[in-house]
């Protein structure tokens, strides 16, 4: 195959540059992989992407975009190579997809909220899956997804087949049921408990964060971000009296610890009182 140098190229040149890295004499790398040896790469930039987003960096987002298509293109070109489909085969499912699931757009059914539209998408799917209980829409949602955002989806499952708790108070009864158990276990020492308890004690959040219309992974991904700041601002704090934490005691850390945090909450309110 050879190739020719242009302005700019389409996505029918971009499966010719996998073929030909994937031919016998292209990159001794690239014809090597496997779906399974790339696996990693695949989720590696699908969470790129995620993290342009998130910088609202158009022009990163614009090359992570170009790294996941990369990433799609390979693998087709993988199974077009045992004669099984192709990347047309897959636009054209998808496509397909696309029009039976938005009958609201390309049909004549009348969806005019997001709720219509999401209980019109959940009808349609278990109809092209051939599912008939709830509990199998479950079991279709991916295992490999973080925990938070694959418990948000069952609850949302959940509350489609019927089953939701009732208000706010009751979400709020069931997380401190759930720690209550936690504490009694903690206090039994019951450590093969440990596991289940801390995760149905996660779940129940789960839930309330639904109920509240709050995106569980990213209150915990921005949480994490809080975290370091405050980190970073205590590291800040021991240095300015001398003390290197890493270098101190846990008990001494944890002394300083305490004072910082009770430092943020005195200039707290001080600011709530300004």
């Amino acid at each position: 195959m050879k190739f020719v140098l242009k302005e700019k190229y389409d996505i029918d040149d971009l499966v010719d540059i996998v073929k030909r890295l994937r031919m016998p004499d292209g990159c001794p790398w690239d014809r090597v992989q496997t779906h399974e040896s790339i696996r990693r790469d695949f989720i590696e930039e699908v969470y790129e992407t995620v993290e342009a987003i998130d910088e609202c960096d158009s022009d990163h987002l614009r090359e992570e975009l170009g790294d996941v298509l990369f990433q799609v293109v390979f693998h087709s070109e993988i199974e077009s190579e045992k004669g099984n489909y192709d990347l047309s085969d897959i636009i054209d499912e998808v496509s397909r997809k696309m029009i039976i699931r938005h009958p609201h757009v390309f049909g004549d059914v009348q969806a005019d909220t997001t709720d219509e539209v999401l209980s019109n998408w959940d009808s349609i799917k278990m109809k092209t899956h051939s599912q008939s209980k709830v509990s199998e829409t479950m079991d279709s949602v991916a295992k490999t997804l973080p925990s938070l955002m694959r418990a948000e989806k069952l609850v949302k499952k959940s509350v489609r087949g019927g089953v939701s708790l009732e208000n706010q108070d009751e979400a709020f009864a069931l997380i401190e049921e759930k720690l209550d158990i936690l504490k009694k276990i903690c206090k039994d020492k019951d450590s093969v408990q440990y596991e289940k308890c801390v995760g149905e004690l996660l779940f129940s959040i789960t839930g309330l964060s639904g109920m509240l219309k709050t995106d569980s992974e990213l209150s915990l991904y921005n949480a994490c971000d809080r975290y370091i700041s405050r980190f970073r601002e205590f590291e800040t704090f021991a240095e300015n009296r001398g003390v290197d934490i890493q270098g101190s005691d846990t008990g001494s850390t944890n002394q300083l610890w305490k004072e910082f945090n009770k430092r943020e909450k005195t200039e707290e309110n001080k600011n709530e009182q300004i």
